[in-house]
């Protein structure tokens, strides 16, 4: 929390309570929100924030990197603050939605291959992988039969 306000800071932006109240929700969970999640998470707090300043901090902290944004699809946007020494990717379920974190993508041979044929200086990739989630898979097995 304390790296994100300093990174707010030093780009000039104001750390207003309702800024602050957004990122002590995104902070405090270890898994994906939506914009809709973290208005309601800070509504019970401050209940005066509306959906568009959640909207606006959200542009920023992902401008900026802070905040990992997954979006399956247009839909369904979700966040999570990034943590500094954590490298990790998504498995999205194209039914409902649900997120799960994975790491160890050994994607660095790829990479140094990408970088030698096409002349690009990779920064960083993002892996998402699409399917269905064991309980949605379920309920597709159930209505089937």
């Amino acid at each position: 929390m304390q790296r994100v306000l300093a990174a707010f800071r030093q780009r000039g932006y104001k750390v207003t309570p309702q800024r602050r109240a957004v990122l002590q929700v995104i902070a405090d969970c270890d898994g994906h929100l939506t914009p809709g999640d973290i208005h309601k998470r800070v509504c019970e707090e401050h209940p005066g924030v509306g959906l568009v300043t959640v909207y606006r901090t959200l542009d920023i902290l992902a401008e900026m990197g802070l905040i990992c944004e997954v979006h399956p699809d247009d839909r369904r946007r979700s966040y999570l603050l990034r943590r500094p020494d954590e490298h990790h990717h998504h498995l999205i379920c194209s039914t409902c939605g649900r997120v799960v974190d994975f790491t160890g993508c050994q994607l660095e041979e790829l990479e140094k291959k990408l970088c030698r044929e096409t002349g690009f200086s990779i920064e960083g990739h993002l892996l998402e992988f699409v399917g269905r989630c064991p309980s949605c898979q379920e309920k597709v097995t159930y209505w089937a039969s």
